[in-house]
């Protein structure tokens, strides 16, 4: 049994939904997307704005398709109607970024700066910190929860939080476990 596909979907205030033949239309303020779905097992219904996907029978891959459709049309909903955020903080000694039109160009410990072009529907702001550890943080946001992930891991990859001294690029709340150099070990 499927206990994420059972679940229903509440719609907020502001956001429009259009069910057809094997897809769901939603429209809100920051964005639209469309969710398809195989309409021979899978059922959607709005009724009273709930949302509720249903399923046909209870194979194994049908139930793997309701729990799935039911995340996709919620993420969609949410990214719809309050968008999806993800912050990045860059730490270490000259390390900086900056917006050239809409590419975020990355100066961490390189020769040459690297430049990264957002995907579509994805904007990307550099906030100046006042942190003493932290030189910047870079917010990336949007309507598609795939697509923000996706662009804050392609920032992350340019320079991965090393260990010892915890320069690169990291999530805010992402924890660095910290090493002792080889210091540590002499006496």
């Amino acid at each position: 049994m499927s206990r994420i596909g059972n679940k229903i979907i509440t719609i907020p205030e502001g956001l429009n939904i259009t069910i057809g033949e094997g897809f769901v239309d939603i429209k809100g303020k920051f964005g639209e997307d469309k969710i398809e779905f195989d309409k021979s097992v899978l059922s959607v219904e709005l009724k009273d704005n709930i949302l509720t996907v249903k399923r046909a029978n209870d194979e194994k891959r049908v139930k793997e398709m309701h729990g799935t459709i039911r995340a996709l049309i919620n993420n969609a909903c949410i990214g719809c109607h309050d968008g999806f955020t993800k912050k990045l903080a860059i730490v270490g000694i000259g390390y900086r970024a900056e917006i050239k039109g809409k590419d975020l160009v990355l100066y961490v410990g390189y020769s040459h700066p690297i430049t990264i072009t957002p995907l579509d529907g994805v904007t990307v702001k550099v906030i100046e910190s006042k942190a003493k550890d932290v030189n910047a943080f870079v917010e990336v946001s949007g309507s598609d929860k795939f697509k923000v992930g996706q662009v804050a891991a392609q920032i992350r990859e340019t320079r991965k939080p090393e260990p010892y001294l915890g320069k690169g690029i990291r999530y805010v709340d992402e924890v660095i476990l910290r090493k002792e150099g080889k210091r540590a070990g002499k006496k």
